[in-house]
């Protein structure tokens, strides 16, 4: 506990990372100095582009006894305040090359939206922003104000996340999110590089000076993650780079403490979630990427704290058709009315448990992309006497090849609120 500058300061704790080392090569394979430099020559063409200032802090360096301290100040980046201005309209502008016909969609809880939202409305694009309903209204029209159609999403962000990957599915629009996934790393990248241009202006303001440390926040990973790239491209000797992230939410140092990467972490993420007391307020799973396995569903529904959830976004989660039939055997499921469960090798089997499922009568939205229902599981679905409130179905990459199933789904009097059917 330290008293600096009139205020009370904790340093809670330090875990020297000692699971890595820095290696250029590997660190420049994930984002190749191509991206990092074409990011700085496309943004630094940019109307109205000025780098932002390194302050350096002569009143902090003297108290605390050091050298030179530097700070680099965002608040002034293209108007919009963020550091975040850099990632989202530069993605925006290298996915959509030039195509004047392309809407862009994101969620946010407010930069990165606004980011995208500039960088469709300097390209003339049309842009969709879905924000949850505990954003404020002022940050709404300030995406509005960059001529976004923002829909505010009831819940929080989760579920406006989800309503963008919905929306944004049926009418072809570019998700252009931050985060990343496992089929979903183009476009998270680009807003890195997009990001690494402050490293190549501190470089180029730094006057010569040797930088022995540099501090980053582990709140959005990407930054931290982009100027590590940025480092490994612009340096020539490699300071100390020091992550620093509040403790109560030390995700980064718990991280750490395990010293690998858990292979088989899906049913325990399951069983962290499942046990944690407070899940009992959410009304969406998002839980995309992460070997839940069957296992890990099995210990989900058996959650004594896990309410009846609407929404559940499962993806490539190696569910199977054990995992499947669990959700349509679980009772904590009966409330579901968007169900996503794309690319978990999912067979007609799996397809028949979901038809046949009296649990899942609610379900409005199911996206069953990339699976392997072919036209056995097609005709199941198409017979389901459960799915009557279907209005969306996604089939796409399942081997549905004959005539007679897909007819069978287009035309099937049991899904006679179907309004939007994918089938190829």
């Amino acid at each position: 506990m330290n008293i600096f500058n009139g205020k009370l300061w904790k340093y809670s704790s330090f875990i020297e990372n000692k699971n890595y080392s820095f290696n250029k090569e590997e660190i420049l394979k994930n984002i190749t100095e191509e991206q990092l430099d074409d990011a700085y020559s496309t943004i630094s063409k940019w109307d109205n582009y000025k780098p932002t200032p390194l302050l350096l802090l002569n009143k902090l360096s003297k108290e605390l006894n050091l050298n030179k301290i530097y700070y680099k100040d965002e608040s002034k980046r293209f108007n919009l305040k963020s550091f975040k201005a850099l990632g989202g309209a530069y993605a925006v502008e290298k996915i959509t090359k030039g195509n004047k016909d392309i809407t862009v969609s994101t969620a946010t809880a407010g930069n990165h939206g606004r980011s995208v939202a500039w960088g469709a409305n300097r390209l003339g694009l049309k842009c969709k922003i879905f924000i949850s309903e505990y954003v404020t209204d002022a940050r709404g029209k300030a995406m509005e104000a960059l001529g976004a159609d923002v829909v505010k999403v009831k819940g929080n962000y989760e579920n406006s996340l989800i309503e963008c990957i919905k929306q944004s599915t049926e009418n072809s629009w570019q998700i252009v999110q931050d985060v990343a996934w496992k089929d979903y790393m183009l476009i998270p990248t680009l807003t890195m590089a997009g990001y690494s241009v402050m490293m190549r202006e501190i470089v180029d303001q730094i006057n010569n000076d040797e930088i022995t440390h540099i501090f980053l926040q582990a709140g959005v990973g990407g930054m931290a993650g982009a100027m590590v790239a940025g480092a490994a491209r612009y340096l020539k000797n490699i300071p100390k780079i020091t992550i620093v992230e509040p403790d109560s939410a030390a995700c980064v140092m718990e991280s750490i403490k395990t010293g690998k990467i858990e292979g088989n972490h899906g049913p325990k993420l399951a069983e962290m979630i499942a046990n944690f007391q407070f899940i009992k307020t959410v009304s969406s799973i998002i839980i995309t990427h992460n070997q839940l396995g069957a296992e890990g569903v099995k210990i989900l529904a058996k959650s004594p704290f896990l309410p009846k959830v609407k929404d559940v976004h499962l993806g490539s989660n190696n569910l199977g058709d054990e995992g499947v039939t669990i959700i349509a055997q679980s009772d904590i499921f009966s409330e579901v009315i968007t169900l996503n469960l794309e690319c978990n090798g999912i067979t007609a089997k799996g397809a028949k448990a979901l038809a046949q499922s009296p649990i899942l009568k609610k379900v409005e939205y199911l996206n069953l992309v990339d699976n392997r229902v072919g036209d056995e599981g097609a005709f199941a679905i198409a017979n389901s006497e459960n799915f009557g409130d279907l209005t969306y179905l996604h089939l796409g990459g399942n081997r549905v090849k004959s005539e007679e199933a897909k007819e069978a789904l287009k035309n099937s009097p049991r899904l006679s609120k179907l309004e939007k059917l994918k089938v190829f």
